[in-house]
């Protein structure tokens, strides 16, 4: 069925029951099986950027260039699928995500630290259009099920948590060149995840008639109280978890373990990313989407205080287990309030608008990952300690503007 907005004669007939609960269990399968490059790519960019860099300070500039890649490609993605809908842009996620793997499968081949890079680039289409998975949920769930609907999608990631660090496993010393089994991994999960779309059924907005309303600007948009804070707390609590995320492969090794306790360790956080995800939906239900922000909040600085304790591997695994969890309730929070915050003929503007902002935050955070973990005080152990303090003051930030948001009822 095309993922198009109906013919005229299809729109003079009773409008049908949007299948949103079929369109869940195909958003929870890519979530779960192309969703799985993603902790493959973050277990060994780092450590394959430290191979090829000429400074290790540039370790985490491949996943910083995913970043990047993202934020760049998130306002015309979302454009483009307002234009001619959601499956659109996911197989065009999945044909980037192709397309970076093997250009950085090339750069692996070549020793190329540029190339390398260039594919890290073009993998960030795939982690944009992964980012609508949850704004897909919600297109044709109705209110109630709305928050369970993005909950639900994250939850995929519980598979791909499995599946990304064990493939890492079987593949990264599977050829003579370190790494490249991964990468030609990565191609194969792309090529075949990107079928799964052909069941997704979730119409292209139909263009507004002459005289309907057309929305807010995106500048009306972020002046949205509600709007705005929800754009802080998705960027803070992404922006940190990548920062302590990016870094962890880098310390984990630095501090005398293996790859594959860093493999170990990555699987446990994106576990714990996706895990709470069967219960956040009903707790935002429950207690308001605020409030699980804020939980999260306080749940990635207890994590960051875990991380300050000490570098033994129990205190790695219990660390990145917290933060994993405060980004579940952080993120997924925020991303229930700013679905119910704007029109739908609005989502195409403030959904990429939202993403640009997430992901130029976690840029910037990937790019200090590295210099912090690598270039403070000399060793691993320093740098760890810099990463974790490095949370502070932007959780103060998402901190206070919550409570702002939150007193603002009883000011007016």
């Amino acid at each position: 069925m095309p993922d198009t907005a109906p013919s005229p004669t299809e729109a003079a007939r009773p409008e049908r029951p949007l299948p949103a609960r079929r369109n869940v269990a195909v958003l929870v399968a890519a979530q779960a099986i192309l969703g799985a490059q993603m902790p493959m790519i973050f277990t060994i960019g780092g450590l394959a950027g430290q191979s090829l860099a000429a400074n290790p300070c540039w370790a985490t500039l491949p996943i910083s260039l995913i970043v990047l890649g993202s934020m760049v490609s998130a306002t015309p993605l979302s454009a483009l699928m307002q234009r001619f809908g959601r499956r659109a842009g996911f197989v065009l996620g999945a044909a980037g995500g192709a397309a970076g793997a093997a250009i950085g499968a090339w750069g692996l081949v070549a020793a190329s630290f540029p190339l390398f890079l260039a594919g890290a680039f073009l993998t960030g289409i795939y982690m944009s259009a992964q980012g609508f998975y949850r704004f897909a949920a919600a297109d044709t769930a109705d209110a109630a099920f709305r928050p369970k609907a993005i909950s639900y999608v994250m939850a995929g990631g519980l598979l791909s948590a499995v599946i990304g660090p064990q493939l890492v496993k079987l593949t990264a010393e599977a050829m003579v060149v370190p790494f490249l089994g991964t990468y030609l991994a990565v191609i194969a999960l792309n090529l075949l995840g990107a079928l799964l779309f052909l069941g997704l059924d979730i119409p292209a907005p139909r263009p507004p008639a002459d005289g309907a309303p057309r929305g807010r600007t995106r500048r009306e948009l972020l002046a949205t109280p509600a709007i705005a804070v929800a754009v802080i707390c998705a960027s803070v609590s992404y922006a940190l978890m990548n920062l302590v995320m990016t870094s962890t492969p880098l310390a984990v090794v630095g501090c005398g373990f293996s790859k594959g306790n860093a493999a170990d360790v990555v699987s446990a956080h994106v576990l714990a990313m996706f895990a709470p995800s069967f219960v956040t939906g009903h707790l935002i239900a429950r207690f308001g989407a605020e409030r699980i922000v804020a939980a999260g909040l306080a749940i990635l600085a207890a994590a960051g205080a875990v991380g300050l304790s000490g570098v033994e591997l129990g205190q790695f695994f219990l660390a990145l287990v917290l933060l994993g969890v405060g980004w579940n309730f952080g993120f997924i929070g925020a991303t229930a309030m700013l679905a119910a915050a704007h029109a739908p003929e609005e989502r195409g503007r403030i959904q990429g608008l939202n993403d640009m902002l997430v992901f130029g935050s976690v840029t910037l955070a990937s790019l200090a990952s590295g210099g912090l973990m690598n270039c403070s005080g000399g060793t691993a152990e320093a740098g760890w300690q810099a990463v974790n303090l490095f949370m502070v003051p932007f959780l103060a930030l998402a901190g206070a503007a919550l409570i702002w948001l939150a007193l603002r009822p009883r000011r007016e």
